[in-house]
């Protein structure tokens, strides 16, 4: 996977797959073929950013609870909300919005539409510094009229096409911290037969090689998840979203654990600005959290597989 070769090297670099996946993914399986026209080629291109705008000050894993709204008049919907925590926001030349067009209560009640960021009543609301470099932004919309031609699929399709979309990135965000892990595992390795003590190298204690033989275990586990769910869309082409929660959960639960082992094992230096394994360490904290957070990722998990036991049994 390209995103797990991008985590390895830089995390930083992972946004060059960010930026070109997120609000195309769902242009892509939803979009109509003259926004498909538009705006896909100009982002393979590098022409342009994209961006997915869903998580609100009010409804982050709670999708149902989203509050911007989105109402017809004439041929445009009128936008009103705050979205906050955006990937790429501030950035983006466009942006797959979810608001609330009202067909029904909760989620039934979500549409998806396309936003470029110069459509008058859009603005950057203010920028979020994190740990790690990352362009995170807060966006509000004030009578943004968005034409009716940039809706995806059907009004109040808006949940369900969000989470096809997570469906394909809750894997990559799986393969970004395998790759991570990865590296880290790489680093732990090399300085464990550099670094020197009580007249032998580190690597030689079998504490050191213990905890190398974990960190190993751990990468090979989630290498088997991320590739299972990306082979299972990629070959068989159905949903994955109980292979892509899982993927999810255990390698960024998991690489979290390879990553602070090889700070410990590099000591000191592991916490030295510059190090290659702090850097990790701040990097890989945030997958945790966004496009789904670990504790929501069981969530998934246990419906999806509570559903599959009860059709099983008719």
């Amino acid at each position: 996977l390209g995103r797990e070769i991008l985590g390895y090297y830089l995390g930083l670099a992972d946004f060059s797959f960010v930026m070109q996946g997120l609000g195309t993914g769902a242009i892509t399986l939803y979009g109509s073929d003259e926004l498909k026209e538009e705006y896909l080629p100009r982002v393979a291109a590098g022409e342009r950013i994209a961006a997915l705008a869903m998580s609100e000050p009010q409804g982050g894993s709670d999708v149902a609870a989203l509050e911007t709204t989105a109402e017809l008049d004439g041929n445009h919907f009128v936008l009103n909300g705050t979205k906050t925590w955006i990937s790429n926001g501030g950035i983006a030349d466009h942006y797959v919005v979810i608001a609330r067009t009202g067909e029904a209560p909760g989620a039934r009640g979500l549409s998806a539409f396309v936003v470029d960021a110069d459509f008058p009543g859009f603005r950057v609301a203010g920028r979020i510094d994190v740990m790690a470099p990352h362009p995170l932004a807060t966006l509000s919309f004030e009578d943004c009229r968005v034409p009716a031609s940039h809706l995806l699929g059907n009004p109040g399709e808006g949940f369900r096409i969000a989470m096809a979309n997570l469906d394909i990135f809750r894997t990559t965000v799986g393969a970004a911290a395998l790759g991570m892990a990865r590296r880290a595992l790489d680093e732990a390795v090399a300085y464990s037969q550099s670094r020197r003590a009580f007249g032998q190298a580190i690597g030689e204690f079998q504490l050191i090689q213990a905890k190398i033989a974990e960190m190993a275990v751990k990468v090979d586990a989630m290498a088997l998840l991320v590739y299972r769910s990306g082979w299972t869309k990629d070959v068989r082409n159905i949903r994955v979203t109980r292979e892509s929660s899982m993927a999810k959960l255990y390698a960024t639960e998991a690489a979290q654990d390879v990553v602070d082992e090889a700070v410990q094992i590099f000591g000191g230096q592991g916490v030295t600005v510059g190090q290659k394994v702090e850097e990790l360490y701040r990097e890989i904290r945030a997958l945790r959290i966004y496009e789904g957070t670990s504790e929501v990722q069981k969530l998934v998990i246990a419906g999806q597989t509570v559903s599959a036991l009860g059709a099983a049994h008719g």
